[in-house]
């Protein structure tokens, strides 16, 4: 069954149950557990549910992940109204499944002021018409993938990521831990700031953590490795449409302990950097059973991005 951007937005659609409470639902990316992205996607999308003023858009938020999700129920958010300024506007947001806290977000929302400007200049990359889908790359090692995965790993997906550098997802060689890959959204997400935020929320997710990876010749198709976010972070800086090509460049300056830590950042084609990312998570080796360089079963929500 195909995966598609209606499909995304749709999720992202919450239920309202009572004030400040709304009921979201779930989708499997393969991993057999609750993706990480999509709880922090749906945490921005209940706490902007609860600010009237139209001209306030999430400048950042700050998520915690605390227990692993249940893909089996619905995710109910409580939103808390901590403060409503004439310029900035800050709300709580707690993740709740089988009556426990497995996420809690502090989201801030700003009127857009005008400011002194600078930025990071963007790398020299190749453009995304030049580069192979990561979806294409990994149907062709469709047969490398426990069966049971197969399906939902190789489906169509609405978030076209091109790597600039793409690697074998279960024999790579060693590498710098820098990873640089173009993005889009399939389709037309409309004009609502909320949507793009949304989906690049839920996007920038997806192979961060395994950056951390690079230095080592790791992915989480290892069977012996696990991984998982602890906590994750997002600015948005500009206006941007995810509907259109963003270059995501993420990297890991350290790992230890483990933990790893990384970061990334959001460019538009012309050069404009419109958000930035930060993640620590959790990667230990040996936890499981198997093989290095074969599919263990799916334990954490960073087996469904392939790296």
């Amino acid at each position: 069954m195909p995966y598609t951007v209606e499909d995304l937005v749709a999720l992202f659609d919450l239920e309202p149950i009572e004030r400040n409470i709304y009921r979201g639902q779930n989708r499997d990316i393969g991993s057999g557990r609750l993706f990480g992205g999509q709880v922090l996607a749906q945490a921005l999308v209940a706490a902007r549910r609860t600010i009237d003023a139209p001209d306030r858009e999430a400048h950042s938020l700050h998520g915690y992940f605390i227990l692993a999700g249940d893909l089996d129920i619905p995710v109910v958010y409580f939103v808390d109204r901590l403060r409503d300024g004439r310029s900035f506007l800050t709300r709580r947001v707690t993740a709740i499944q089988h009556g426990r806290a497995i996420f809690n977000m502090s989201a801030s929302f700003h009127k857009r002021e005008p400011g002194i400007s600078h930025q990071a200049a963007m790398p020299d990359v190749p453009p995304p018409e030049e580069l192979e889908s990561q979806l294409d790359v990994i149907r062709r090692h469709a047969d490398r993938i426990p069966e049971g995965r197969r399906d939902l790993l190789t489906q169509d997906r609405p978030i076209d990521r091109r790597p600039v550098v793409p690697m074998d997802p279960f024999e790579p060689e060693p590498a710098d831990p820098v990873k640089r890959a173009w993005i889009r959204a399939v389709g037309d997400l409309g004009d609502d700031p909320l949507e793009h935020q949304s989906v690049l929320a839920y996007a920038s997710d997806y192979g961060l953590l395994s950056a951390a990876l690079l230095p080592h010749g790791r992915t989480f198709f290892d069977a012996d490795l696990m991984g998982a976010s602890l906590d994750h972070a997002i600015w948005f800086h500009r206006p941007f449409r995810i509907d259109e090509w963003l270059l995501y460049e993420t990297e890991s300056p350290i790992a230890s302990g483990a933990r790893a830590f990384t970061r990334g950042t959001f460019f538009t084609r012309d050069g404009q950097l419109v958000a930035s990312v930060a993640q620590e998570g959790v990667i230990r080796t040996g936890g499981r059973p198997g093989s290095r360089g074969r599919p263990g079963p799916a334990q954490d929500e960073k087996q469904g991005d392939g790296g």
